[in-house]
């Protein structure tokens, strides 16, 4: 029983967390105006929403030319034009 109390004592005595924000730790920080503002409608939907294009919707599922796919919201480089693949989902595929 004492085990359980002295527990208990150290977890109170511990300060809770703080709540972390879905934004804590990304270099971008804007308000949601702000995000509409710079991204169209269909990225703010994706990025800020946890929406999804439609198959076969994106222009980038065709997109041949050679190059970098960035983030729209921030700009870090994340795929090589060299690794995307046709996967027959409707979206562009990177390996």
């Amino acid at each position: 029983a004492s085990a359980a109390a002295g527990a208990q004592r150290a977890a109170a005595a511990t300060p809770a967390p703080r709540d972390k924000s879905r934004t804590d730790g990304y270099k971008v920080q804007r308000s949601d105006r702000e995000w509409a503002y710079v991204l169209s409608g269909a990225q703010y939907n994706v990025l800020r929403q946890g929406g999804t294009e439609r198959p076969n919707s994106s222009i980038l599922v065709n997109e041949k030319r050679k190059g970098t796919f960035s983030c729209a919201g921030c700009g870090t480089p994340l795929y090589s034009s060299e690794t995307k693949f046709n996967s027959g989902t409707g979206w562009p595929s990177f390996g």
